[in-house]
């Protein structure tokens, strides 16, 4: 069985990180999205928050599980028995940001990286400017799957009472 991990934050998940899985999915019999804890950005959502949403999101794609990354990921794709990192690509600006991460993921463990072109429909959706439209009242319900926009506005809420 072919396991890979697609990590990311996921700080909300969003349609593109959906596709990814989904074509992943076609290529591996299991993908693993691994939610991480990144130290150089700040969260809106928990942890527990986006691998709660994060599961419900892929709840109905057989073959896919969620985890939380905690500390490096070729020591947790080796933990569960991946042989791949999946990432994906919005343009040139992301392939030239990952392949340094992806030359020391292989130099470490021999654990290669596949990079996966997002489609071109949804390559305008990151995280981050999900959270900005959310965060100056614009809705988010066309770049996030169901469920994810209620819980995003409620932190931006929680974050503006700080």
């Amino acid at each position: 069985m072919t396991i890979a991990v697609f990590p990311g934050t996921f700080d909300p998940i969003t349609l593109g990180h959906l596709d990814i899985t989904i074509r992943a999915k076609g290529l591996f019999d299991h993908v693993i999205l691994g939610i991480a804890k990144n130290s150089l950005k700040e969260p809106l959502l928990d942890l527990e928050t986006r691998h709660g949403l994060a599961t419900a999101a892929t709840a109905h794609l057989p073959g896919v599980a969620v985890a939380v990354v905690d500390g490096l990921l070729v020591d947790f794709c080796k933990e569960a028995g991946a042989t791949t990192i999946i990432k994906g690509l919005r343009g040139g600006a992301d392939y030239d940001i990952e392949r340094p991460m992806a030359l020391m993921n292989r130099a470490l463990t021999g654990i290669e990286t596949v990079f996966i072109s997002g489609d071109p429909s949804l390559q305008h959706i990151a995280s981050s400017l999900v959270r900005d439209v959310a965060r100056n009242g614009g809705s988010i319900s066309g770049l996030v799957p169901p469920g994810v926009e209620p819980v995003v506005v409620e932190a931006l809420a929680k974050e503006t009472d700080r």
